[in-house]
């Protein structure tokens, strides 16, 4: 009965973005964006061809493990992504369903809102998984609604608080599965996401708390019942220096969700790019001086 109430009022929210062949773009698509006339369609990096949405999730719906990555900040993004669980649930079932915004601590309130032991309104749902407030609620509960209401096992996929204090006293050593390339990329993306204030042994620090977020993922995903789909930051699903490389035995299919008129990833990097408008830049540097930190 419980289980029932939190489906029904589960229902109208998680419904929010359903039956069209696409969401309605959020951003605006620039028309002078190289390869702007291809946005909502998808490349497959291996053989060069276009698809359309509908064939992409053709392509997914046998697959055992999907990464779907993303820009946190781009609304676009998320609403393709509950489209695209929307598609592939009426293809076949989606066992789970796993996110970087969750974490080991807050897996005991999901499961006790899965187990339909906590009759919650959708508003109240952020309280009670206690989400973290740098997660965007408004753009990530719809996708947690959804799970909840289809009875799809929703799983953790990042590292606790502490256990990240931990790496940061004591780094993780450097997987040899590192390339020399992805190695450097790796160190770029963290001194820029800093701003350029970073150093050692803070940069090999926050290099380890990166490679042990994707080595749990990867944990996660394996022990997850298939067919599992992870959502994470592009970073995370590379293939090239993100999960996969940390997984043994068959490969993930990755999709990253690729904003036009930015640098094209290959093949190495992932299976299928999902063109979408840009967000408007933030300059998070000027944001995170001017905050003091």
């Amino acid at each position: 009965m419980k289980r029932m109430m939190l489906s029904g009022l589960l229902f109208g929210w998680a419904l929010l973005a359903t039956a069209e062949p696409l969401p309605s773009w959020h951003n605006t698509p620039a028309e002078q964006a190289e390869q702007a006339e291809r946005v909502g369609q998808v490349l497959d990096t291996d053989t060069g061809l276009w698809l359309s949405a509908d064939e992409l999730v053709k392509r997914l719906a046998p697959a055992e493990h999907v990464l779907v990555g993303e820009q946190h900040d781009n609304v676009d993004h998320h609403q393709l992504q509950l489209w695209l669980l929307q598609r592939l649930q009426q293809q076949r079932p989606q066992a789970s369903l796993l996110l970087e915004m969750l974490t080991p601590s807050q897996q005991s309130a999901v499961d006790s809102l899965q187990n339909g032991d906590i009759a919650a309104q959708p508003e109240q749902l952020a309280e009670q998984l206690n989400w973290s407030a740098g997660w965007d609620w408004n753009l990530y509960g719809p996708i947690v609604a959804w799970a909840l209401q289809g009875g799809i096992n929703l799983r953790a996929a990042n590292l606790d608080r502490e256990e990240i204090r931990t790496l940061y006293r004591t780094p993780a050593a450097v997987s040899p599965r590192y390339s020399t390339q992805a190695l450097a990329e790796l160190r770029e993306t963290i001194e820029a996401s800093h701003c350029g204030q970073i150093a050692e042994p803070q940069l090999s620090a926050m290099r380890g708390i990166q490679q042990q977020r994707d080595v749990r993922m990867g944990e996660q995903l394996t022990a997850a019942p298939a067919p599992a789909l992870l959502l994470a930051g592009n970073f995370h699903v590379r293939k090239d220096l993100g999960v996969p490389l940390h997984l043994d035995g068959a490969a993930p299919i990755v999709v990253m969700l690729q904003e036009v008129g930015k640098p094209m990833p290959g093949a190495e990097q992932a299976d299928y790019l999902w063109l979408t408008p840009a967000a408007p830049e933030q300059d998070h540097c000027a944001q995170w001086q001017q905050s003091g930190d």
